[in-house]
């Protein structure tokens, strides 16, 4: 009887165990339940072959919240934020890329190692792959757009890098990635244009 129980606590401390780790991710050191777990298997192929390929490690750390208080100034929650994750930074595998996040802070950025600087441009990456997919007004969750804000991100810095060393890689997601980018870019252009052509068509109206 003692045997049985025993059994049955081994069994349920296998099964908690593999469901905690089945998605665990070398390469998403966080992601507090906003990134979906196909799009973390996807990250988690990239990111072994841009290590194996590429000796190059890319790097995610996403959170809902930093936990910063609703009245802090902005000076120091960037101080807080900076620490933070000079504190990640100290646990990474050089050569490194590293994709932070916290949405309700409304914070995105990208560190890089000092070798990769001149290979990898940060604005580059995170406002033609990583904002607009977070920064769209559409029918879709934060969950949602911060999973492919991060995903899409993430294939970007791997292909920056792939391409500067003239190496193709196979998990790569392509060109859909700067095409999302694009999309919301023309949008917000034409949303500019048209806001200008009203306002002219107003001035012009009340002159007359």
């Amino acid at each position: 009887m003692a045997s049985l129980k025993f059994l049955k606590v081994v069994v349920i401390t296998l099964l908690l165990f593999l469901s905690s780790n089945l998605y665990a991710s070398k390469y998403v050191l966080s992601d507090d339940g906003l990134i979906d777990k196909r799009a973390i298997g996807k990250i988690e192929e990239i990111g072994n072959e841009t290590s194996a390929k590429l000796n190059v490690n890319i790097y995610v750390y996403a959170k809902s919240s930093l936990g910063l208080d609703s009245n802090i100034s902005t000076k120091d929650k960037i101080k807080y934020i900076k620490d933070h994750e000079s504190q990640i930074l100290d646990s990474l595998k050089k050569p490194y890329v590293l994709l932070t996040m916290s949405v309700e802070d409304t914070h995105v950025n990208l560190i890089v190692s000092s070798s990769l600087k001149d290979v990898v441009e940060k604005n580059e990456i995170l406002n033609g792959y990583v904002v607009p997919l977070l920064a769209s007004k559409d029918k879709n969750s934060t969950f949602a757009k911060a999973s492919a804000a991060i995903l899409n991100g993430y294939a970007a810095i791997a292909d920056t890098i792939a391409e500067s060393k003239g190496i193709e890689l196979e998990s790569s997601i392509g060109s859909s990635g700067k095409v999302a980018g694009t999309i919301w870019r023309v949008f917000m252009y034409t949303l500019i244009i048209l806001g200008i052509l009203l306002y002219m068509y107003a001035v012009l109206k009340r002159k007359k």
